[in-house]
């Protein structure tokens, strides 16, 4: 068993495609074929069954994956870290990321980190907060961006931002002033995340905190969707400012403080204890710190 053999095995698993793994790995697949058969034989144990949607692990293939993949990221760190002589980052970063962040700058955040450090190469994928937090638990992520959990977690959480959500309403909605009380938007037709979503967790809390019960009309995870229906209809929607600010730019939607209360949310990047953030991960969180910043009202930049 050596390097070159779980390199090529743990991207496979990862891509699940012999035509994705080979273009990742710059190699042709006859060549992880190969390594892949020579690490079954040492095993003695089939990693993978051939089907029409890809190549599928086998029980054994995911237990390899999860005792090994930890061990190949602190590995590729170290070298990372070894390499790193010029002071220039490098080596490879992969994170995950909650939708309202992915959709508020994320695209933005990445632009700006590849450019300044263009040897970083970098995997970002958006889910909900459990399953990113299984991800860091088990290796295959390095580091998470999620919605402070309430309930306590084995991984090391590092403050992010904290940032109130807002009342959004699209141009088809009844006239509402600049605030309103969130007695008030209990009242309002809305269209909020299902109970699965984190963000919906938090609006729930802060709702039985005030003895009310939000009880929306239209229940979407999609981010994406939700814009568009508030947009286009007379459904309102309450949203972190962070999502809600770029189309309120655009005049497609309006955006309301709420108060009594006011809610606010914790975003913290989640990392494993036994892997602290690397240089890498310690950079793309101060870019993403520094766009949210850039993105928030002039009066919650005041408050900070």
């Amino acid at each position: 068993m050596d390097f070159r053999q779980l390199q090529y095995f743990l991207t496979l698993y990862e891509e699940g495609s012999m035509t994705k793994a080979a273009s990742r790995l710059n190699v042709v697949q006859p060549a992880i074929s190969m390594q892949v058969a020579k690490l079954e034989d040492e095993v003695d144990q089939k990693l993978f069954t051939r089907s029409t949607r890809g190549m599928t692990p086998t029980p054994a293939g995911r237990q390899m994956y999860q005792l090994f993949r930890p061990i190949m990221a602190d590995f590729s760190r170290a070298r990372a870290l070894i390499h790193q002589t010029d002071g220039e980052l490098s080596g490879h970063l992969a994170i995950g990321v909650i939708a309202s962040v992915a959709q508020g700058v994320m695209a933005n955040v990445i632009a700006d980190y590849s450019t300044h450090h263009p040897r970083v190469t970098l995997s970002v994928s958006d889910g909900y907060t459990p399953a990113l937090c299984q991800a860091v638990t088990e290796g295959e992520l390095d580091a998470a961006i999620i919605n402070q959990p309430r309930r306590r977690l084995s991984l090391d959480i590092h403050p992010v931002l904290s940032e109130d959500f807002v009342l959004a309403t699209g141009p088809l909605h009844k006239r509402i002033g600049e605030s309103i009380s969130l007695r008030q938007v209990a009242k309002l037709k809305l269209v909020l995340p299902t109970r699965y979503h984190g963000q919906r967790d938090i609006l729930d809390s802060f709702a039985l905190a005030e003895g009310l019960e939000l009880n929306p009309a239209i229940e979407i995870d999609s981010i994406n969707a939700i814009l568009q229906l508030v947009e286009t209809t007379a459904i309102a929607t309450i949203l972190p400012r962070i999502v809600a600010r770029g189309p309120a730019a655009t005049g497609r939607l309006k955006v309301h403080k709420i108060v009594d209360p006011s809610l606010t949310r914790q975003v913290v990047c989640v990392t494993h204890p036994r892997r602290p953030p690397s240089p890498a991960a310690s950079a793309l969180i101060a870019f993403l710190v520094k766009h949210t910043m850039n993105n928030r009202h002039p009066a919650e930049r005041a408050t900070t």
